[in-house]
């Protein structure tokens, strides 16, 4: 390993997939202003996930569908009255 290009700031992190509400804790550098109190009861940085391996489709082998900001809305709207034809 190269020394002096990994970052030395590493401390306990909360991931949360947002799209199923599963919560992960690891050793992390990833930057965030939001806190969580996590199953332990301590309060740790949070860092929001779309989609993580307890939500991806491959992981779990079951199409699920997740909406971002109204993302699948602006599609039809955009291209409905093609996909009606």
């Amino acid at each position: 390993m190269k020394q002096g290009i990994h970052p030395d700031n590493y401390r306990l992190v909360v991931f949360k997939d947002m799209s199923n509400g599963e919560t992960m804790l690891v050793r992390s550098c990833a930057p965030s202003k939001d806190t969580i109190q996590h199953e332990d009861g301590n309060e740790y940085p949070l860092v929001k996930l779309e989609i993580s391996s307890s939500s991806h489709p491959f992981f779990t082998g079951k199409m699920q569908l997740v909406d971002t900001a109204g993302r699948i809305d602006k599609f039809k709207s955009r291209y409905g009255k093609n996909l009606k034809k």
